[in-house]
């Protein structure tokens, strides 16, 4: 097995595995090693060359009295008193002693090691020092040539102040940081969790219906596309089970006359076969209609999913549908665009979208007109035709299936239907107004 991959799978075992826990990991090791800099920077830095001079100071004291009491051994009383005035160290001296070893308590500091080192650079002698003595004072034991050096040195002179506070607060800060950072990653969780329990949910058949976005930015955009989506899966399966209901009906009449019309065919003796044409002919009339709604069928239900998006020319687009309805008998007026277009889209299935509009244009009215703009973030493509227009009240009803205006002999009622859910899955939308035509106006509005 490659190091890397061994790695990685070490490391796969190692990390968490919920989305809540590795962002708190995430948010937990910059803090740690933030708060792990700035001790280290405290106390390798500042620490040390506080301790050190203190130290320092404290011995430089006690060597100058030492030296001045070797210089005048009659005063020595008169040196001390002043040392201990002067300098604030209680120095005894215990001559003919020797210095025993024994465990020094463990002082959290740089301040034992650095109060040695100045002994023995000093003196060239062991010392033994004494943290706890007191609480305001700590026991300094020097060996020297003749006997030991007792000295009682404040603790300030010392002590650069209580380390552990530094430290808790260092600890304590991260601790309260890591739980408010837990209490934000754990509202941006809980609302992954409900889009995930609502998509898991709408999965398995149970419409809870649309989520409220919560958390971040971008997981309200995911509740929202979600919320979307559901609302087109849930129309899709309406409008598929409402078109497989009104084509089983459908198909009823025509079958209906084609049985009667078998049922009344002479079933004995022979038949000239001009008194059979009428009844021929009324029922490939049947069969047409019936494929006709079969083919509508198909058209509506195949959709455009299969087709990949692909940039395309939209006024290239609309010129061909235009010379394509001037074929068919419609009129087209003009065409308005003040320059092409070129957006990433399904072209066949927009095609058959416009072909759709201008197909019930030519059927209610026969001239029609086409634009082409850009607004904003935004392509409008609008089909105004001088046909008798639809009603606002009708407006809505007009997109579902089998809805149709043209009457007995018009179309099946899926072109808008088509139309819609083809704009839809490109992100757009259809509206319908009033056109200046005196007729209908179809707008579809595409995404940038």
């Amino acid at each position: 097995m490659q190091p890397a991959r061994m790695m990685e799978r070490i490391l796969r075992r190692l990390l968490p595995r919920s989305f809540q826990g590795r962002s708190l990991l995430i948010v937990l090791m910059p803090l740690l090693i933030t708060q792990i800099v700035a001790l280290q920077l405290f106390y390798g830095n500042y620490l040390n060359v506080v301790s050190r001079r203190l130290a320092d100071s404290v011995v430089s004291d006690l060597a100058l009295t030492v030296d001045l009491i070797e210089r005048r051994p009659a005063s020595e009383a008169w040196v001390l008193g002043r040392a201990q005035l002067r300098t604030q160290l209680v120095i005894k001296f215990h001559p003919g002693e020797k210095l025993t070893t024994r465990s020094a308590p463990f002082v959290l500091g740089p301040m034992d090691e650095d109060l040695t080192d100045a002994v023995k650079r000093v003196f060239g002698a062991p010392c033994h020092i004494d943290w706890q003595a007191t609480r305001q004072s700590v026991r300094l034991e020097i060996q020297v040539s003749d006997g030991v050096l007792d000295v009682i040195v404040p603790r300030k002179r010392l002590d650069v102040g209580p380390i552990w506070l530094f430290v808790a607060w260092e600890g304590g800060s991260a601790i309260l940081l890591f739980i408010i950072a837990g209490l934000f990653v754990g509202r941006q969780v809980r609302a992954v969790r409900r889009l995930a329990k609502a998509a898991e949910n709408f999965g398995l058949g149970r419409d809870d219906g649309p989520i409220h976005p919560q958390g971040a930015l971008e997981i309200r955009k995911a509740a929202l596309a979600f919320n979307r989506m559901q609302a087109r899966v849930n129309r899709f399966v309406t409008q598929r089970t409402a078109v497989l209901a009104g084509v089983s009906h459908d198909l009823r009449t025509p079958l209906t006359r084609l049985r009667l019309t078998l049922a009344m065919m002479p079933q004995e003796g022979s038949v000239e076969a001009q008194e059979l044409r009428p009844d021929i002919d009324d029922m490939v009339a049947d069969i047409a209609e019936m494929e006709r709604l079969i083919g509508s069928y198909l058209s509506f239900a195949r959709g455009e999913g299969e087709e990949d998006p692909v940039p395309t020319d939209l006024l290239a687009l609309i010129k061909d549908v235009a010379a394509a309805t001037i074929r068919a008998g419609g009129e087209v007026l003009a065409i308005h665009a003040e320059h092409s277009l070129i957006v990433p889209i399904r072209p066949d299935a927009m095609r058959r979208v416009l072909i759709n509009l201008a197909e019930n244009a030519r059927r209610h009215g026969g001239r029609m007109s086409f634009s082409l703009r850009e607004v904003g973030r935004t392509i409008e493509i609008t089909l105004d035709d001088d046909g008798p227009g639809i009603a606002e009240s009708r407006r809505k009803d007009v997109f579902r299936a089998f809805s149709s205006t043209s009457g007995p002999d018009g179309g099946s009622g899926l072109g808008l239907t088509i139309a819609r859910d083809i704009v839809a899955a490109h992100g757009g939308s259809v509206v319908l107004r009033n056109s200046p035509l005196g007729g209908l106006r179809v707008l579809l509005k595409l995404p940038r």
